[in-house]
């Protein structure tokens, strides 16, 4: 935590000059407009804030694409962001570690808010892989959304109607899917992202890592994993799309079994970060790759 608290410090400072260098030829180096200008830490609340404000709010991202969001490092264009936000949004404090201390940086009338305080505990911090959490971000959203702009309460609470529905479609299509599988064992060479939308749909997972890339892949977590999906006669294992193919690739070619990608949408790569792609999107791919890796019968 102090390890932030200076960093930030040392980031204000050259922020402050940076700006002190600009602010009289520049009115605003965010944005160019008089919207409300709202910060997330990443694609996860961006993306859902990207469908239901419409053209109303600028909305920005501090996690650039393909970022690990547990060991992110503030840069002066962050606190730039923030020193003109009108909200600041981020996920959690185990998820990311270094936005508590950024949020200090927001004006003090700028309502900042976490938004795994409105799910129920859960041992896994990705808790938007239960898709109905989802809808619980997107209800928390919308608050702050009337909160700093007012005059279109309506528009955001006629999207958020069609983002539940759309989730409430999405649920559907994950029960249906993967109620009859010939194999529940989802094997993740990856970190643990996934055990919230395992546990939903009666899944096993078995992660080489934990919750965070931090301290993964050791040799014996990965011996152990290799020999559980020999002796399981698993033929599909899962890995994260922005992550380096070749350590799966290592474990399919020691056990002989195909890899398909999960998208753990923290983090999201620069080809579908400026394609929009949306939350739903995102997991409806998921869902194609477990169904077809646990060889589900779809009906």
């Amino acid at each position: 935590m102090r390890k932030h608290l200076f960093s930030i410090l040392f980031l204000l400072i050259a922020a402050a000059i940076w700006w002190a260098s600009i602010s009289s030829t520049v009115r605003n180096p965010v944005v160019d407009n008089d919207k409300p200008v709202m910060v997330t830490s990443g694609y996860v609340p961006y993306t859902i804030i990207k469908q239901l404000v419409a053209d109303n709010v600028n909305v920005l991202m501090l996690l650039p694409p393909n970022a690990e969001p547990h060991a992110f490092e503030p840069t002066p264009g962050a606190l730039i962001m923030l020193k003109h936000a009108n909200a600041f949004i981020y996920m959690s404090d185990e998820l990311e570690p270094w936005a508590a201390d950024l949020s200090k940086v927001t004006d003090e009338k700028a309502p900042v808010v976490k938004l795994a305080d409105m799910i129920p505990d859960s041992t896994d911090p990705h808790v938007w892989m239960n898709p109905h959490n989802a809808k619980f971000l997107a209800a928390a959203i919308v608050k702050i959304l009337v909160q700093i702009d007012p005059v279109h309460e309506p528009i955001y609470e006629a999207n958020l109607a069609k983002f539940d529905a759309e989730i409430d479609a999405l649920e559907q299509a994950f029960s249906t899917a993967l109620a009859h599988c010939q194999s529940r064992e989802v094997v993740h060479v990856g970190h643990l992202a996934f055990k919230n939308l395992t546990d939903t749909y009666n899944l096993q997972l078995t992660a080489l890592a934990g919750t965070s890339h931090d301290g993964e892949h050791s040799a014996k977590k990965l011996a152990a994993l290799t020999k559980e999906i020999k002796d399981k006669q698993i033929t599909t294992i899962f890995t994260e799309d922005t992550l380096s193919p070749r350590l799966a690739q290592a474990v399919a070619q020691e056990t002989g079994s195909r890899i398909l990608p999960l998208y753990p949408i923290e983090h999201i790569s620069k080809q579908d970060f400026h394609n929009n792609i949306t939350y739903a999107e995102l997991m409806h791919r998921n869902l194609q790759s477990l169904t077809e890796g646990l060889q589900c019968q779809v009906s």
